[in-house]
């Protein structure tokens, strides 16, 4: 015993020793062996919950080793701040075996020998635009197929401790730990290591990286492949090169992989909508100077002679039409002829976007071994938290095992309250869209006379209307209020989710989904929908105002039309919420990074070790890719649904986008811990929200082009009642105004002042003048422009319908080539695992159970031979 004593003591030297010469910045146990594939973390504070937390703990980490997991840890005193223990947990390769079978990961049994697909003819002119081979696909295609340990001489098993890749086995080591009990606590079961981090037990809970991402590892076994992904693509300066897919995937996992794969696809499709948008723009920059309309505005003659009728009530005075010129010049700039052109050619992009995205995507399901992976799977898997809430069981008809449920009027409870909640929310944004507009009718008066009256706002008068900065501080207040709003609806969104308490996580993620989606494009979209479809068209006429609720005049576009400020609007919101998307995901995790190292700067590298410093680094939370996602998708409805408005908007986005991607790489690759490995086989529910999109945008850009921008009014007076033929568009803008006689205005309507004697003004409508026997009704012009107008509509839908679905049915969504070689993977794969069983069964044979062995044997054999036949 004695001996024994002095053993041990011989070996807790020989330890203190070796870490004071080994370097902490390593993956590895003490002994340099086993990896570390996670990390728990906790602060030994001494509250009144310190027994509970310490018990829990223990408890944990009992059943932690009982479930084959090793553990080694860290003391405090070995910490940067001597506050932190670090429990480093190892899987050996028995619990891998284990679960990899349980979670139905598949593995290499064969190297692919399906030649690749013919060479590009094009591949020498992108090659500056191309990464290293060994970048690009970091490791052997292989045949696959699901992991079995009854079959493991069939895998490709070099070595035992890279058999299995770091995502794996991080993947493998979460699931056990999400489901790993640790007591009863008020007679329930408790368990996962979710609830021990939002109790305080553990202080955090993640895989490592596995090196520093500035320079590679000192360990010869280090793959570095957090270097590479930092120098070959997280870095601003590779913005034109292409993303090492294959890489990202084998680093974090397929579903953050397949969300790269889809916004480096969409950033590539926006650069031809980008292209056209751009042309689009520059005939409106050219032929500014042909625009009639604008020429008849800005002439002194004209538009300096024609007086209109005053825009508020009392308080603002006739003004003369060429005060407008600019933004008139500018308007046309976004309201032309080929407006139309690019709402159609939009509609189009779209369908080709979503329909070459689904051909994109079955390539990657391929080359990912993702071809049988089904949502089913993940179906199985119930969430710990819907497992510890639900106390009742019964048995699932798939199964046929009891696992919990959650009944019937709990659910209608819940749905209730959730239903309830969100409604009240989204009322709430359609509360502060009417706060915005009542800001915007009740400024408009004090704007007008503001400038009117201060001489230092005279020079640019022409430029800055009262219209305009009406329209540029109502579209600044909104912005503020989307994103208090979108901030405070977040937390409400997740608790609300977490109340129905979902089913598995992708119940989780598409209920949360729908719920923020619903909110922010209500959010987003509703000062947009506004200025597009309602404001200008329920005005009334001098004399005859509509009111907001009996006190505010309702207001009325400029003369020019309303599509300048739908595009001013559109584009504070876009690019207000792409500035502030990019300062929240970079600069905002950079300070804390940098906050929270700031002592360990002091101290040698080989003291600082490698789970001390992913620690002192920022969580990538369960949603941070659906933030992700939602910010896209967003973007993607200000591109398509009034695209119309504004045609640099893919431009923007573009530009956005090729700094999103290097801005989500350096923030994964250097700011955040790496995340946990999932599986995802697509972008989900993502998918039929951007199909949503996409046929709602056709019909807001018709409406947009209908109603909106002066496009109609122009073509009807182009060809039905211009009276000019050398020059058709002269005399519109005196057309399009109606005449108003000033002796008719109401006491509250009438200008307090008049000092010019004008006896009538002119007012943007179309209807008879004072003097008519059917004074100020609506001419039968108007009705010609608004049966014009619905045609359009109808028109525009049914040709860009036709062609949507025409070019969906025309494009198949598994190229050729993809669906050849799945058939021939499973053709082989069935082939091998076949004369394998042949090989096993021969054994069997020469050991003898000859009669039952001999009908297995030639019914496998006769398997094969169908097989080859099918």
């Amino acid at each position: 015993q004695q001996s024994g004593r002095r053993y041990n003591l011989f070996l807790k030297r020989r330890l203190r020793i070796d870490k004071r010469h080994q370097s902490k910045d390593s993956i590895f146990f003490r002994d340099g062996v086993r990896r570390i594939d996670f990390v728990l973390s906790y602060v030994d504070d001494l509250n009144k919950e310190w027994e509970k937390k310490l018990e829990r703990r223990k408890e944990f980490e009992r059943n932690l080793q009982k479930a084959g997991l090793e553990l080694e840890t860290e003391d405090k005193k070995e910490s940067e701040d001597g506050k932190i223990y670090f429990v480093k947990i190892h899987a050996p390769w028995e619990v891998l075996i284990t679960y990899a079978e349980v979670l139905n990961i598949k593995v290499p049994i064969k190297e692919n020998d399906i030649p690749s697909t013919v060479e590009n003819p094009l591949d020498c002119m992108l090659a500056p635009l191309r990464l290293p081979e060994k970048v690009m696909h970091p490791e052997p295609d292989y045949f696959t197929a699901p992991f079995s340990k009854e079959k493991q001489e069939l895998y490709l098993i070099n070595d035992e401790s890279t058999f299995f890749s770091p995502s794996m086995r991080n993947r493998i080591v979460n699931y056990i730990l999400t489901r790993c009990p640790y007591g009863t606590e008020e007679g329930k079961k408790k368990f996962g290591i979710k609830r021990l981090l939002n109790n305080g037990t553990y202080s955090a809970a993640y895989p490592l990286h596995d090196c520093q991402y500035w320079k590679k590892a000192n360990d010869p076994n280090c793959d570095n492949e957090r270097y590479t992904l930092y120098m070959e693509w997280a870095r601003f300066l590779r913005f034109y090169k292409e993303q090492p897919l294959d890489l990202i995937r084998k680093y974090y996992g397929e579903k953050i992989g397949i969300y790269f794969a889809w916004l480096g696809f969409y950033t590539e499709m926006l650069f031809l909508a980008a292209v056209v948008g751009l042309i689009c723009f520059l005939y409106g920059l050219f032929t500014m100077d042909e625009n009639m309309s604008s020429k008849e505005i800005c002439d002194p003659a004209i538009g300096g002679e024609i007086i209109m009728c005053p825009l508020c009530d009392r308080e603002c005075e006739y003004w003369r039409l060429n005060t407008t010129c600019e933004s008139s010049e500018y308007s046309h700039l976004f309201d032309n002829v080929a407006t139309l052109f690019f709402a159609i050619f939009m509609g189009i992009w779209v369908t080709l976007f979503l329909e070459f995205w689904k051909r994109r995507q079955a390539r990657l399901k391929y080359e990912w071994d993702l071809v049988d992976f089904e949502e089913e799977q993940q179906q199985l898997q119930l969430r710990p938290e819907y497992e510890a809430k639900c106390t009742q069981k019964k048995k699932n008809p798939v199964t046929q095992e009891m696992e919990p449920y959650l009944p019937i009027t709990s659910q209608a409870v819940r749905f209730c309250i959730s239903g309830t909640t969100v409604l009240f929310w989204v009322s709430l944004i359609i509360a502060s869209m009417i706060a915005v507009i009542v800001y915007r009718l009740a400024v408009y008066a004090a704007f007008a006379s503001l400038m009117e009256n201060t001489q230092t706002l005279q020079p640019i008068s022409g430029l800055l209307t009262p219209q305009l900065a009406t329209s540029v501080t109502a579209s600044c207040l909104n912005f503020v209020i989307i994103m208090i709003l979108n901030f405070l609806y977040e937390r409400i969104a997740i608790w609300i989710t977490d109340m129905e308490i979902p089913r598995t996580h992708m119940e989780y993620e598409n209920r949360l989904t729908m719920k923020m989606f619903l909110f922010q494009f209500v959010n987003y979209y509703s000062s947009c929908f506004y200025v597009a479809f309602f404001k200008g068209k329920f005005v009334g006429y001098p004399g005859a105002y509509t009111y907001m609720f009996n006190r505010w005049r309702n207001e009325e576009c400029d003369p020019a039309g309303c599509l300048i400020e739908l595009t001013t609007q559109l584009t504070i919101v876009m690019a207000g919420k792409q500035i502030w998307g990019n300062i929240q995901e970079a600069i905002v995790p950079w300070i804390c990074n940098w906050w929270g190292r700031r002592k360990a700067r002091n101290n040698p590298e080989n003291l600082y070790s490698r789970w001390e410093q992913d620690h002192d680094l920022q969580t990538f939370g369960a949603l941070g890719l659906f933030y992700e996602y939602l910010e896209m998708v967003i973007q993607f409805g200000f591109i398509t649904l009034f695209v119309a408005s504004f045609p640099l908007a893919p431009l923007l986005a573009l530009m956005n986008n090729i700094l999103e991607i290097r801005v989500d790489s350096w923030k994964l690759t250097t700011q955040y811990r790496r995340p946990v490995a999932a599986k995802a086989h697509s972008i989900g529910v993502w998918q039929e929200i951007l199909n949503g999109m996409a046929i709602l945008s056709v019909v807001t850009n018709a409406f947009i082009v209908a109603f909106t921008s002066d496009m109609i009014p122009r073509l009807v007076y182009y060809y039905a009642y211009s009276e000019n033929e050398d020059s058709p568009m002269s005399g519109y803008i005196n057309n399009s105004l109606s005449v108003f006689q000033i002796s008719d205005f109401p006491d509250r309507n009438r200008p307090k002042q008049n000092p010019e004697g004008f006896v009538i003004c002119r007012y943007r409508d179309y209807r008879y003048p004072p003097d008519h026997e059917r004074k100020y009704l609506h001419t039968m012009q108007f009705w010609h422009i608004l049966a014009a107008k619905l045609a359009f509509i109808i028109i525009m839908e049914h040709v860009v319908f036709i062609v949507k679905f025409f070019v969906a049915w025309m494009i198949p969504d598994v190229p050729a080539d993809v669906k050849a070689k799945i058939k021939r993977e499973k053709y082989l794969t069935q082939k091998i695992l076949h004369e394998y069983e042949l090989e096993k069964l021969k054994e069997r044979l020469c050991q003898g159970d000859k009669l039952a062995t001999e009908k297995e044997f030639i019914a496998t054999e006769g398997r094969m031979e169908l097989s080859r036949a099918m």
